[in-house]
């Protein structure tokens, strides 16, 4: 059986009006952004910046709900509203290594969707 996948692209057709020019534009802007979010999140738990995590999560989370990652956006959600509270900080490791996770299945899914366009 398939795996259900985590990108929709509903929303991105509906602001976009079915453009695939520019629905292919948003996501190269995804692909463009996806090494700053990776890094950034990787780097910034690494050395504890837990301020620029929560920002970084909060900059993710517009990107990934474009793309009908409702359940992730609302992790990331969750995420920056810790990091300014500085509470759970043993979750942060969770939080991140999920957004990786599904970060690579989402991007696997926009590129198929990309070459179809």
């Amino acid at each position: 059986m398939a795996q259900a996948r985590i990108t929709n692209l509903n929303y991105l057709n509906e602001i976009t009006g079915g453009e695939s020019e520019i629905t292919k534009e948003f996501i190269q802007m995804f692909f463009d952004q996806l090494p700053e979010f990776r890094d950034g999140m990787t780097s910034f738990l690494a050395e504890k910046q837990w301020k620029e995590l929560g920002e970084l999560a909060h900059k993710a989370k517009s990107s990934v709900m474009t793309f009908g990652m409702n359940d992730l956006g609302h992790r990331l959600k969750e995420l920056q509203l810790k990091t300014q509270k500085l509470e759970d900080i043993e979750s942060y490791p969770v939080y991140v290594a999920e957004f990786m996770n599904l970060i690579a299945v989402a991007e696997g899914e926009l590129n198929d969707d990309f070459n179809k366009l």
